[in-house]
């Protein structure tokens, strides 16, 4: 099905939004799990598991009445099944041999909940480059959420790295289509296919165009066709061709006018094009309306019935504004996704129970590891520490007790997110500090702690010690964007400070996004530490003394300063407001998003997109591309050796990239794989990347949006594949489709 056009602004009247506080998501409906006394689940058929999902949820649905059907299009009422009250709102119990499902919010593990991991952030995950770690941090949260009593996970995120600024940024995975695409689909896979005893749901949030959290509620995103298809779509694209969510979140935000969760594009593109055939849930109070958003393709309203409640469905239904049909498909595309998830075959424990492990934090060890990206190293890394030497550590984010509301825990997760607290509990968090003072110990240093509020004591501290490791953050996340991309609590004053009296100062960034660095060139080293979970101290410290050897690439461009962004104007950021209250956000920098801004203007970041340094040395060289078809489909074998020239066993991150014909009109290069790949001192590897028309990812990285055909299309003439360790690859060879 073709999409309607999107030229064109449309704006609509703003409906009143209500605003609800998001913590009640990850709270449970009460509810009694027990079914019905004399009940048979083994005889009804809808828990027939040798049927379909499809031949359940029908089963199910035609055993119902009508408002036990509508129970379906709410959490609250579809997830406590013998509960028959919410808020006033009343409905007939359900069905017998219906699953309790209790959901949690969870992009970066399980939320607001004790006996958890607290992992590193989904850009600190992202930055590993390592599909396989997405995978199995998937594995462990989906067991987490389960063993704490939970079986649907709100996640993972999504977005397009619009503006650094996003509150949001730390949640989704950088700026580029491909990389979050793959991502995605590597989380999902993790959630599903992890221990079969814990079945959990997953979610995919928020479609689309949910780019920044100012006025989220209240504001239009206002893209042209091609850059809705190229740039904000595409990830959900690759993300449903190479998994498949249980569901889909529609955002708060409007698009062309119209809001998220009554938007055309549901059934169009999301249910059309792309054929997704799970459940559309809305995000936490998202819904305006009863007719349009059902018909326009929304299936459940979250937590609490307001919009979708029976006597709003039956007076729709009477009207003649909502059909039968839908409603039943919205019932039987939530059932189904919960019967595919497991959840109506595996009850909850009755008794939630701590649910990290070893394993687990071990896990969320190596994610801040390989997340880690080593942004400068003036050769003073890794530190030799030796007997002897004295460490000064300064910043609150380095230790465990609070300077002014600061310390390791506050930045251990998405810090803030929800009005004062982390979104992960950090129960078990090895502090920064805590790590290097036993590294220290071992070897017979010392180490020194100065939270950095005196700048005059800092520095004093500083002058005497050997080395100076300073810690930088930004506290950031849902509700707020960022009001620039300076270090926060006079970070940047700290580091300046420190660094004007010891030549031998490194800077450690817990962010969740890119800074601005005005004291760069008087530092001797730079990691971007992120929001690393709570083994990002012993993480760090294994980085910072050689024990573990940096191989993190940035998934988003880092800007010299935030003029230098692609959104320049007002207009495009934050937007106006209209006499309407909705505030227009317009997306006119069109493709140009991330790092295709850059390249495309000519602008030097201070960072740009794949960068990342290692201790090891690496070369590119006999670059090479084959194209060729295999039954009808298009092929390609990029081949090029890697070298390590150094003496230190490394991993590099080789990265591919493709320009397209000039006839496109493409800015500038995209990304189309990536491999991570191992090579000890002074090895060499021929390494061989296989592109395949069939991957969705490689073939949308050959084509670009056509408007006037409205679809894709493959452009005839010279193509460019270059390889290297960034998106600065200069080792390139050509290729010529006819």
């Amino acid at each position: 099905m073709r999409t309607s056009r999107r030229r064109s602004r449309l704006l609509g009247a703003a409906a009143a939004v209500l605003i609800l506080s998001p913590l009640a998501v990850a709270l449970p409906a009460a509810a009694d799990p027990a079914q019905p006394d004399g009940v048979d689940c083994d005889a009804v058929a809808w828990m027939d598991e040798s049927a379909s999902a499809e031949d359940r949820a029908k089963a199910l649905v035609d055993a119902s009445t009508q408002h036990q059907i509508y129970r379906w299009l709410a959490e609250q009422p579809a997830n406590a099944p013998q509960q028959t009250d919410f808020d006033g709102v009343a409905y007939p119990a359900q069905v017998p041999c219906t699953p309790e499902v209790v959901y949690t919010d969870g992009p970066d593990g399980v939320r607001f909940t004790e006996g958890v991991t607290a992992f590193p952030a989904p850009i600190s995950l992202a930055s590993t480059w390592n599909t396989d770690l997405a995978y199995e941090k998937g594995q462990m949260q989906a067991q987490e959420s389960f063993d704490s009593g939970k079986n649907g996970v709100l996640g993972p995120g999504l977005a397009s790295g619009r503006t650094p600024l996003s509150g949001r940024t730390p949640e989704y995975f950088g700026e580029d289509p491909v990389l979050t695409g793959q991502f995605t689909a590597a989380s999902v896979d993790g959630l599903h296919e992890g221990d079969p005893r814990k079945p959990v749901l997953s979610d995919l949030k928020h479609y689309i165009a949910n780019e920044q959290e100012l006025d989220r509620e209240t504001s239009s995103s206002n893209i042209e066709e091609r850059a809705f298809h190229e740039i904000y779509a595409l990830p959900f694209e690759i993300a449903l061709a190479d998994s498949e969510p249980s569901s889909v979140m529609c955002s708060y935000n409007q698009i062309g006018g119209v809001y998220g969760c009554e938007n055309a594009l549901l059934n169009e593109h999301l249910k059309g094009e792309l054929d997704y055939d799970g459940y559309v849930v809305s995000d936490f109070g998202a819904v305006h309306s009863t007719a349009e958003a059902l018909m326009n393709g929304l299936d459940q309203e979250l937590n609490r019935p307001i919009h979708f409640t029976p006597e709003k469905l039956d007076a729709a239904l009477a009207a003649g504004e909502v059909t039968q049909d839908r409603i039943t498909s919205a019932a039987t595309r939530v059932i189904a996704a919960y019967i595919r998830s497991g959840v109506f075959d595996t009850p909850l424990s009755e008794t939630p129970s701590v649910a990290t492990s070893a394993e687990n934090k071990a896990v969320a060890r190596e994610i801040a590891e390989q997340g880690s990206v080593l942004l400068k190293n003036d050769g003073m890394l890794p530190l030799d520490l030796a007997e002897g030497q004295s460490i000064a550590v300064f910043g609150p984010a380095a230790a465990v007790q609070s300077t002014e509301g600061v310390s390791a825990s506050s930045v251990c997760s998405m810090a803030w997110a929800f009005g004062g607290g982390n979104t992960l509990t950090c129960e078990d968090l090895v502090a920064p500090l805590e790590a290097l003072e036993a590294a220290a110990e071992d070897v017979g240093a010392s180490v020194v702690y100065n939270p950095g509020t005196d700048l005059e004591a800092a520095a004093d501290v500083a002058q005497s010690a050997d080395v100076a490791i300073v810690f930088g953050h930004q506290r950031m996340g849902e509700f707020s964007d960022l009001d620039d991309l300076s270090l926060q609590d006079g970070g940047d004053a700290l580091i300046s400070a420190v660094a004007a009296v010891n030549d031998s100062t490194v800077v450690v960034l817990n962010t969740g996004s890119a800074v601005e660095m005005p004291w760069l060139d008087s530092v001797r080293g730079v990691f971007a530490g992120w929001l690393g979970g709570e083994q990002f101290g012993p993480a760090i410290t294994a980085l910072l003394t050689g024990e573990a050897n940096p191989s993190g690439k940035l998934p988003m461009t880092f800007p010299r300063s935030l003029e230098d962004v692609p959104t320049q104007t007002e207009e495009q950021y934050p937007g106006v407001v209209d006499e309407a209250g909705i505030r227009q956000v317009d997306y006119s920098e069109g493709l140009e998003v991330g790092y295709r801004w850059y390249e495309s203007q000519g602008i030097e970041p201070l960072f740009g997109f794949g960068y990342g340094l290692s201790y090891s040395e690496f070369e590119y060289s006999k670059v090479r591309v084959t194209p060729r078809r295999s039954n009808g489909e298009r092929e390609m074998s990029v081949r090029f050796r890697l070298t390590n020239t150094s003496d230190v066993a490394g991993t590099e991150v080789a990265q591919v990239y493709v320009t397209l014909p000039d006839s496109s009109g493409e800015p500038s290069k995209r990304l189309i794989a990536f491999k991570r790949l191992e090579l000890g001192a002074g090895e060499h590897q021929n390494v061989s990347v296989r592109l395949s028309a069939k991957d969705l990812a490689t073939l949308r990285a050959l084509q670009y949006w056509d408007e006037d055909v409205e679809g894709w299309v493959t452009p005839s003439g010279e193509f460019t594949v270059e390889v290297g360790g960034s998106i600065d690859a200069d080792h390139s060879a050509e290729f010529v489709v006819r």
